[in-house]
């Protein structure tokens, strides 16, 4: 598993803010020496300094940039930087390399980066196993681990691998697979995935896949995917900045042409460097997360916040995002003379020991009954199969219908047809006993708030994608008026579903289980719900942390804010140093002058970018 550096990876946000502090420096040594009879190349020393040491790494990002092609906001300050030492207009000069780094602090203290997605999942799988040879413990990495080793995994000790439970009783966490909190109990024949957490007691296990073949690896290489692909956004300073740069390069060319002053060009260009864009907009940003975070809402990728009221098409995970997660026992059908009390207890019995996400609810219908639990043996759950065990010298099993038509065809005449909804079927001695039926409750709230998305919102396209099965999604979908469904996706085709949309429209994902962090890496803004998951929330762009649908209607009334204020300011300003331009090209205002009076137009800038911070009347009509 990959490893991150977190030093290299905040060395470029330090290196911004370290040249933020030096341009002060300089600028205040510079101020104070002019004070003095020292000769100007003396007094101009902290500024050829910090031109040097802060204007050069500035100048080179921005020559990568062009090279890329990306020409946004920041490309004239760059030119002015460069014709302010060519002309030996240093405080200039270095007044615009305060304000770019100034800017790009500003925007990267509002960035989470990327990478902190893949360090969370890497940084919960060891690197080391207990295997057991000869009677003898010795510690050997995990990818040396080979199917049908047998390990010991500690107490609190994350699993190394898939595999079987040879030897113990205790319980295993493993939430972070389904992002809710799974305390599975595990005995002899119970199943264990990589990456869950011991309890406290010791467990023998088998080990039935490499450790690059288990779940856990799965998810992560997919994670990875999604992640080297994540939709290019382009940013609302660069959309403004691609219209605004050319227009003011030709400006000043034209000034310097007509009035053979390169000045004058220099003066131009430092007054028509677009600080609204690059201060004024992530003022705007951060004043928006302020606001997100005191109403439950993190935003943590500037971009996506950018891009929301944009956004038209929506597409949501259903369990835990339109339902409440939470699965009931809603009707038991009985076979073959067995009561419904006996087959309860026989199957909460060995459902105690199983992952399934309809464990819990049949467990939970047997201690709402008082129905009593015995103890249960020879445990096995596969994937496609079901659950099996021995309880009371009866071999009880449950499985699903498709399983348990291939298995006994005969005894499918005796099965009523399938209704909608989810459902196990139960065995005991091989005879069928129940069958279950279970649902996952809408939320009350959920029709309305889709009707709202199309009414107030203009979402055009709307899609329900999902693990479950067709009759149950469908079910959903129907309840709550999405027309678009996609059923039994694996993390794997689900990402595949988001990418291909994205790429031809900006979509909004809304998600919450550890499954879901691939799509919401993929999608223009990953909305995780609730508090379930670090994995999700690390990988999502925006984390509502109460679950609430409203809150994702605040979200996008925040969105739309940020948008209309940081428009106002940066359009704003940059009319102002139009204005500005014209003065300059006329040869009224000096580099230094421009510069000062660019400052001016900055804190106006600023100053209506906060008023983002603060909640408005209504901030949301949901």
């Amino acid at each position: 598993m990959p490893k991150y550096n977190k030093k290299k990876i905040n060395l470029k946000n330090q290196r911004d803010l370290l040249i933020v502090v030096l341009s002060l420096i300089a600028i205040t040594l510079y101020l104070i020496l002019r004070l003095t009879e020292l000769s100007p190349s003396y007094q101009n020393l902290p500024l050829i300094a910090i031109l040097i040491s802060g204007g050069i790494p500035l100048v080179c990002d921005l020559i990568k940039k062009a090279i890329r092609k990306e020409f946004g906001s920041d490309l004239l300050a760059g030119i002015s930087i460069i014709t302010a030492f060519i002309l030996q207009e240093y405080l200039a000069g270095t007044i615009v390399v305060l304000m770019l780094s100034g800017g790009r602090t500003l925007e990267q203290y509002a960035v989470k980066n990327a990478s902190s997605v893949l360090r969370a999942l890497s940084e919960r799988m060891p690197s080391i196993a207990h295997k057991i040879d000869n009677e003898h413990i010795i510690e050997i990495e995990t990818e040396n681990i080979n199917i049908g080793d047998e390990l010991y995994i500690y107490p609190h000790e994350y699993c190394p691998a898939d595999g079987t439970v040879i030897e113990g009783h205790g319980v295993m966490n493993e939430s972070y697979l389904t992002g809710e909190p799974s305390m599975i109990e595990k005995t002899p024949g119970s199943a264990v995935l990589s990456g869950s957490i011991n309890g406290d007691t010791l467990l023998k296990i088998r080990a039935d896949k490499l450790a690059r073949d288990s779940r856990y690896a799965s998810i992560m290489k997919v994670m990875e995917e999604s992640n080297q692909h994540r939709p290019k956004i382009r940013r609302l300073g660069d959309e403004l900045g691609a219209i605004y740069a050319p227009f003011a390069l030709i400006f000043a060319i034209c000034a310097w042409m007509i009035s053979g002053d390169a000045t004058r060009f220099l003066a131009v260009l430092v007054i028509a460097t677009p600080c609204p864009l690059l201060i004024a907009i992530p003022v705007a940003i951060i004043g928006s997360i302020t606001l997100g975070a005191k109403r439950g809402i993190i935003i943590k990728d500037p971009a996506s916040l950018e891009q929301v009221d944009k956004c038209k098409t929506l597409i949501f995970d259903k369990t835990g995002t339109l339902t409440y997660g939470a699965p009931q026992l809603v009707d038991q059908d009985i076979f073959n003379g067995f009561s419904q009390k006996e087959v309860l207890s026989l199957t909460a019995s060995i459902e105690r020991y199983s992952k399934h996400p309809l464990a819990k609810p049949i467990v939970q219908a047997a201690v709402n009954t008082n129905i009593p639990l015995s103890n249960a043996q020879k445990i096995s759950e596969q994937p496609g199969i079901g659950l099996r065990g021995v309880v009371d010298d009866k071999t009880i099993t449950v499985t699903g219908r498709k399983h348990f038509a291939n298995v006994n065809p005969k005894e499918m005449k005796s099965l009523p047809p399938e209704k909608s909804g989810m459902e196990c079927i139960v065995t005991i001695n091989d005879k069928i006993a129940a069958r279950y039926t279970f649902r996952d409750t809408p939320r009350l709230d959920g029709s309305a708030f889709i009707k709202h998305l199309g009414k107030k919102h203009n979402a055009k396209r709307m899609l329900l994608v999902s693990g479950d099965k067709q009759s149950e999604v469908q079910y959903l979908a129907d309840m709550i008026g999405i027309k678009e469904t996609f059923c039994e996706t694996s993390p794997e085709r689900k990402l595949e579903i988001i990418k291909e949309i994205t790429e031809k429209e900006n979509t909004i994902f809304v998600g919450d289980g550890i499954n879901d962090a691939p799509a919401l890496l993929a999608s223009t803004a990953g909305i995780a719900m609730g508090q379930n998951s670090e994995i999700t929330a690390s990988a999502a762009k925006v984390v509502i942390m109460d679950s609430g649908l409203k809150k994702v209607d605040e979200f996008i009334h925040i969105s739309r804010r940020l948008r209309f204020v940081a428009l106002q300011s940066a359009i704003g300003g940059m009319a102002l140093s139009v204005i500005g331009m014209g003065f300059a090209a006329c040869g009224y205002l000096t580099p230094v002058t421009g510069a000062v009076l660019q400052e001016i137009i900055d804190a106006l800038a600023i100053l209506n970018a906060l008023r983002t911070a603060f909640k408005p009347r209504i901030l949301s009509d949901f």
